[in-house]
Order: structure tokens, then C-alpha cells, then sequence
């Protein structure tokens, strides 16, 4: 089966992990990735331990299937190499601060005299314009200034640091993936390329989208344990007597009730849907002292025979060999190298074609190795 991407050709000028997880998805999906890395300054992330077949384990993983070439950009030389390819290019994505590209020569409006088909994506923290273009960033500012942060976590215990970087792959990676699919099949139409201007902040703000939506009708400002699914209600997590955990999302009458049947508990029913502070703190005591009466494995147990929105907080070793995760594949051996017996576990591209199929050729390349 052909892949979907499959005659598509980006040249990607991105570090770190949103750009290079958006240019992943691209290469997963079939399109040639050329990516063009700095021979003087490494990409941080190749050089992030953990290791694995010699190799930063995080640069594997988000470089699969792309072509690493050095070349060094401020060198006149090279911005003509670029210039004289351009043409074979479909996408470029590039992640430096505003301006750079301009100053280097290789900015949009530049390629696009000399491909005008090209389509043109900048991803960064706070856009192409407006007071904060210029600021640096990472993950949790732009949490924090979108207000993502401000209204999760626990009223005594303050914003909560998270395990995975929601602004930079949920925000920018896939707000890009998006983007650019959406220009390749508008440049069948009009047979233009156009530029994308992706914001991190922007993107992820746009994931507040029930509490914004609130919030814009003029309701209740949106505040941690202040709604009924960021910890005002039962809909949260609850420690076991072992120290592990259970998530409850048994929100809608009959997992309610099928809740409560099963840990037998009255209160729920009576007052679970209750918009009393006090009424809802009782559900949450009740529910906190029930799960503290059994182990997790106990309680495992019992939820596997049920479908009523409890499922147990898994780690992340368990849940990369759950049967959840072998059965819909989340795990994928990659080649260390373009026809190679030796291989790479690495997470699997989640998206799942009827006809077209994914690119795992090998793993992300060492510095320089690609070729174009």
C-alpha cells in the first residue's frame, strides 16, 4: 500500500521537539523530509540522554525517516544551495525566533518568487507579530499565558508541571500538521502556496475550549477545582490503599449509577450531580475513603468486569506493554538504518489508514549522514 504523503518533499530547518515531531508525522505519513542541521551547534535534543544504538533515544525517535543534512546557514554559499533547490520543495518549516529566516535570506517571501507553490510554515512561541514576538518561551509559559494552567491542578497546591509538552506537540506540532495539509489541498486549487504563521500560545489557548466558552459568556472565571472536569465534581482521580490511583469520569446517569451499585455507595446517587460545594465534597470524601479500603490490584480487578468510565492510573512502562497498547499497536520496531536487520522500539504514528500505509524506514540519522 502507497503511503499517503507519498510524493511530497519538505525541507525543515526546525530543532528541539515541535517542528521535528510535526515533520515526523509528515515523513510517517510518506513525505520526503530533508532536515538541515547546524554542523557547529547540535540539535540539544541529539545529544538528551537516555542513549540507544549510539544515538540520544528522543533524536531517534523524532527523526525517523528524515534525511539529516549540516550545512551552515550563515554561509553565503549554502543559502544559494538552498535558493537553487527550493524549487523541488513543496514545504518548508522552520522554528528560529521572527526575522531570522529574513536575515538569512531564506524567508517566505524570498522562496516564494522563486517557487511560488511553496508552502511556508513558521512555528514559535508567540507568533509572527504583536509585543511578545520576540520573547524566548518553553512548554510552561505557554501554558501559563494561555491560561491553561491557570485553571488546573489543586486550589492548595497551585498549577500542576505535566509529564508530556501539551503546547509544543498538541499546540504546535499538530496546529502545524494541520496547517500545512490544509494549504496542500487549498495549492490544488488556486496552485499558490501560501505561509503559515503557528503560534504555540495561540494554539494551545485554543484547547481551553469548554472552559473558554464559558468563560466568554460571561460565567464564573474559570479557577483549579472550580468546574466539573478540572475537580469541582467527582470526575478526578483517587488513591487506592496501596498508593496507586483510579481515574472516575462516571459522569453521565447510568455509569453514576453503575458506580455507585458497585461501590456501594447512596451518596452518589443522591448527590453526585449536585452543584452544592458542600454536596460535592461529600461525593468526593465518600468516593476517597471507598478507595482507600482496597489495593489497586483489588480494585483492578473488580473495573475490568465494568463499563462505567473507571480506568486505573497507569505508568508509563505499563501502559507501552498494556493490552491496550499491543493490540492497537502503539509500539513500532524501527530499523537503526535504511535496510537493517537491527531495530528501534519507538512509538508508532497513531493515525490508521484503510488503503494507505505508514513509512518506518530507520530512525533518525546521525549528523550529516542524509543526503538530498
Amino acid at each position: 500500500m502507497p503511503s499517503a504523503l507519498k510524493g511530497l518533499k519538505v525541507l525543515d530547518f526546525s530543532t528541539l521537539l515541535p517542528g521535528p515531531f510535526a515533520s515526523m508525522y509528515l515523513a510517517d505519513m510518506g513525505a520526503e523530509v530533508i532536515h538541515v542541521e547546524s554542523p557547529t551547534r547540535p540539535d540539544l535534543v541529539r545529544i538528551m540522554p537516555p542513549y540507544a544504538n549510539g544515538q540520544a533515544t528522543a533524536h531517534s525517535y523524532l527523526n525517523r525517516n528524515k534525511q539529516s543534512i549540516a550545512l551552515d546557514l550563515k554561509d553565503s554559499a549554502n543559502i544559494e544551495l538552498i535558493k537553487n533547490k527550493i524549487s523541488e520543495f513543496d514545504i518548508v518549516l522552520e522554528q528560529f525566533r521572527p526575522d531570522v529566516m529574513r536575515r538569512l535570506g531564506l524567508d517566505y517571501e524570498t522562496l516564494a518568487e522563486i517557487n511560488p507553490r511553496l508552502i511556508y510554515c513558521s512555528i514559535t512561541g508567540y507568533g509572527q507579530t504583536g509585543a511578545y514576538k520576540d520573547r524566548a518561551g518553553h512548554d510552561i509559559n505557554y501554558l501559563a499565558l494561555a491560561g491553561v494552567s491557570g485553571h488546573s491542578g489543586r486550589q492548595d497546591g497551585g498549577p500542576p508541571p505535566l509529564g508530556i509538552q501539551i503546547a509544543d506537540v498538541a499546540g504546535g506540532s499538530l496546529h502545524a500538521v494541520i496547517g500545512i495539509l490544509a494549504a496542500v489541498v487549498e495549492r490544488q486549487r488556486s496552485g499558490l502556496g501560501q505561509y503559515l504563521d503557528i503560534s504555540m500560545t495561540d494554539c494551545v489557548a485554543s484547547l481551553n475550549s469548554m472552559a473558554a466558552s464559558a468563560s466568554l459568556a460571561g460565567q464564573t472565571p474559570q479557577a483549579p477545582e472550580a468546574g466539573m472536569l478540572n475537580g469541582a465534581s467527582f470526575y478526578d482521580y483517587y488513591q487506592t490503599k496501596d498508593g496507586r490511583y483510579f481515574s472516575v469520569g462516571s459522569l453521565e446517569p447510568q455509569f453514576m449509577t453503575g458506580l455507585a451499585t458497585a461501590l456501594e455507595l447512596p451518596v452518589l446517587l443522591a448527590k453526585g450531580t449536585s452543584f452544592d460545594p458542600e454536596d460535592r465534597q461529600a461525593v468526593k470524601q465518600a468516593l476517597q475513603e471507598k478507595f482507600k479500603t482496597q489495593n489497586f490490584a483489588e480494585w483492578q480487578q473488580l473495573f475490568q468486569r465494568l463499563d462505567i468510565c473507571v480506568e486505573p492510573v497507569l505508568s508509563l512502562d505499563e501502559a507501552l506493554v498494556s493490552p491496550m497498547a499491543q493490540q492497537r499497536g502503539w509500539v513500532v520496531d524501527v530499523p537503526v538504518s535504511e535496510n537493517a536487520s537491527q531495530t528501534e522500539p519507538q512509538l508508532a504514528c497513531p493515525i490508521k489508514f484503510s488503503r494507505s500505509q505508514m513509512k518506518y524506514a530507520f530512525i533518525g540519522h546521525g549528523l550529516g549522514e542524509g543526503k538530498w
